[in-house]
């Protein structure tokens, strides 16, 4: 968050601060002429800032918009081109003389020119309706329809049986073929990048034909996982590249050709200028200029780093078969090569932040509400594979009745047929907790999810195999959470904002008035360190199995960042447990209290009956999935049921939301579930397909 808000602000602040140092620059020179004074030496050297101050407007390679709202300034960035660039030709003018310095300034005002036009062309290229426009195939009217009708009517006037026939056009297969010895990366590359030429069509919120989607589902049946994700995000990075850097006029002929013209250009004036006779300046006014040079140069060589490790040079080089660069470069990669995705999705979790009690100031307040805290964990291969999985195992019932009515089934499920497949094991009905709004239901479940996590002791009896559930189930859950409360927008319409307010003021309402007092609060020390020690005096510990112990006790732990939260005065249950300790109230104590309380509620009556539609809040529906849930005496059916639910319902999402939407979230790094939609669409999966087909061209035949 820290690293986000200093790029905002240095991306905010450069017009600025460029503009503000040229009108000083024009100010300055004005003053002197209106004085009939002369250009001294130090004052021509400031003029010589000026192609330097255009140049940085053009900003870096790596990062033209912030956000796509900047593409759509296009036009303004082009008016502040002109007048820029006529400001600094008119402190060029007025600065001139037969110096070495003014002559020095050419080149730079033209180096300046070609990154700042380059940087509003791709703000015009990456504006929405431009590149909505891009993608457009062109125009297809098909067979002349008029002339066919005239021919097959004067054919039946002589007298021939004429008869229309359907010929099937012949469909072209994606050329993802990699030369021989290319690397299982390089193959990645090569099929995103055939993929990506047709499936960009989605982030324009365009719809694609059915010969794309049976493209596409036959080169992703064949994949693994791994190879799955790593071509999504290869993807990813080359959308993120079209809409957020100059990718689109650097991995050309003529943008190479540029790029060797700006660098050369810059060090040839770093050159001549070192030359000068540096006793004429001023020492100060001679730092800043060799820091304008140096930076250029600096910027140039970073520009032309990325250039060269970017997955758009390696799939040049793997499809011209440039062996020896390209394993020279591979073997500088693990260095110089940055992540494609961080892997890392945020947690949000409802009951925790009820009851952390944090005081802010009235207007720290109002954005902490609106960008409430989160915490990171990392999309481990495990989860990644249940996700593969489980899309293709929706492909699979895709696949055996290819319908209009299969398809829609297909897409809205959410969680009933998972319910309705365990329902042997756990003869549970609880289809009522799905069939509501997709926000209530997300909110129920999450609720429902932790109040099983924290009710769930002890520990001991919780084998590998629960545990990775267990893990999956509050990932996914504390996920979809965070993405209905700070990134709503990624997920179908609904008022899940309301019903996440009024749910979590009646949970703060519930605790304030149950929770236990501080007074009590060393029992509660002792009480939260021996629930946690049933974990070493029971089956467990009597196996000795101290890896599974510690990793349950620590998952549980490090769910609520607990590892700080035991107190001091018990060493012998420290060393117990292998945990750290501190002198404030144990949240894990607190959480499990607050689990406790809400469970032993009575929900004999329906919640809706009591609160009506007022209060939107769905605490106590909740409270009554999570009793249902932990009625289910089998762990292991308890909690694969929980994961599969969320594992659907993060589906759901990703099927049914936009790809201009995704757009917006690849600048902080890429979502879960942008990948999952784009790994969804490539098995056909998406409502942005064409439903009916049409492969047929009409032949008229004769008789």
């Amino acid at each position: 968050m820290k690293i986000r808000a200093i790029v905002w602000c240095s991306y905010l602040l450069a017009d600025s601060v460029a503009t503000i140092a040229l009108g000083i620059l024009t100010n300055n020179l004005g003053d002197i002429y209106d004085k009939g004074g002369a250009v001294d030496l130090t004052t021509k050297l400031t003029a010589f800032w000026a192609p330097f101050l255009l140049l940085h407007l053009g900003g870096p390679d790596t990062i033209t918009a912030y956000a796509l709202e900047d593409n759509q300034l296009w036009l303004r960035h082009l008016f502040g081109l002109i007048i820029q660039t006529v400001v600094t030709v008119y402190i060029f003018l007025m600065a001139w003389s037969d110096s070495r310095l003014s002559l020095l300034s050419i080149p730079m005002i033209v180096v300046g020119s070609i990154k700042y036009g380059e940087r509003t062309w791709t703000l015009w290229k990456g504006s929405s309706d431009e590149l909505r426009n891009s993608m457009l195939t062109s125009p297809d009217p098909g067979p002349n329809y008029s002339k066919l009708m005239n021919e097959y009517r004067l054919k039946q006037a002589e007298g021939f049986f004429m008869e229309i026939e359907e010929v099937k056009d012949v469909q072209e297969g994606l050329d993802v073929t990699a030369p021989e010895g290319a690397t299982p990366d390089g193959k990645n590359i090569i099929k995103a990048h055939a993929l990506f030429q047709t499936f960009k069509c989605l982030f324009a919120d365009l719809i694609l034909s059915f010969k794309d989607r049976e493209k596409s589902q036959s080169l992703f049946q064949e994949m693994s996982h791994k190879d799955a994700f790593d071509v999504v995000a290869i993807e990813l990075g080359f959308m993120y590249d079209m809409l957020y850097t100059k990718a689109i006029v650097v991995y050309t002929c003529w943008g190479f050709a540029r790029r060797i013209t700006t660098f050369c250009l810059t060090c040839l004036v770093l050159v001549i200028f070192s030359l000068e006779n540096m006793k004429n300046y001023k020492k100060v006014d001679t730092f800043i200029t060799f820091l304008l040079l140096v930076i250029a140069i600096v910027l140039e060589i970073y520009a032309a780093l990325v250039l060269l490790f970017s997955d758009q040079t390696n799939h040049w080089l793997i499809k011209h078969n440039k062996t020896t660069v390209l394993k020279t470069i591979n073997s500088l990669a693990p260095f110089l090569k940055l992540k494609r995705w961080s892997s890392c999705v945020p947690q949000f979790s409802l009951l925790h932040n009820c009851l952390e009690e944090k005081t802010y100031l009235k207007l720290l307040k109002k954005v902490v509400e609106k960008w409430p805290p989160e915490t990171y964990v990392e999309v481990n291969n495990h989860l990644k594979k249940l996700i593969f999985e489980h899309v293709k195992e929706k492909f699979s019932q895709f696949q055996k009745k290819q319908d209009d009515a299969n398809f829609r089934e297909l897409c809205s499920q959410r969680g009933n047929n998972i319910l309705e497949r365990y329902k042997r094991q756990t003869g549970l009905s609880l289809e009522w907790s799905i069939n509501v709004e997709f926000d209530q239901s997300i909110l129920i479940w999450h609720i429902a999810t932790e109040l099983c996590l924290f009710s769930e002791t002890p520990l001991s009896t919780i084998s590998s195999d629960v545990q990775s559930s267990r893990e999956v189930s509050q990932c996914i859950s504390n996920y979809m959470f965070c993405l209905l409360v700070i990134y709503p927008f990624l997920l179908p319409i609904g008022i899940g904002l309301i019903r996440f307010r009024d749910t979590q003021a009646e949970a703060k309402r519930f605790f304030k008035e149950r929770l236990t007092p501080s007074g009590t609060e060393k029992k509660n020390w002792i009480k939260c360190i021996d629930m946690m020690l049933q974990v070493s005096d029971s089956e467990l510990g009597e196996q000795e199995d101290k890896t599974n112990r510690t990793t349950c006790c620590s998952s549980l732990l490090r769910s609520m960042k607990l590892e700080e939260c035991l107190p001091s005065s018990s060493r012998d249950r420290k060393k117990r447990l292998g945990l750290s300790y501190s002198s404030k109230e144990p949240m894990m104590y607190r959480m499990i209290t607050a689990c406790n309380m809400l469970l032993q509620e009575n929900i004999d009556v329906l919640p809706g009956k009591v609160k009506g539609d007022s209060s939107k809040s769905v605490l106590f529906d909740a409270c009554r999935l999570a009793s249902a849930l932990n009625g289910v005496t089998n762990k292991k059916v308890r909690w694969d049921m929980i994961r599969d639910v969320w594992l659907e319902m993060l589906a759901y999402a990703a099927s049914h939301s936009r790809g201009s939407q995704h757009c917006q979230q690849l600048r902080r790094g890429g979502e879960l579930l942008t990948h999952v939609w784009l790994l969804m669409a490539h098995f056909g999966m998406s409502e942005q397909f064409q439903i009916s087909k049409g492969y047929a061209r009409a032949l008229l035949t004769a008789k």
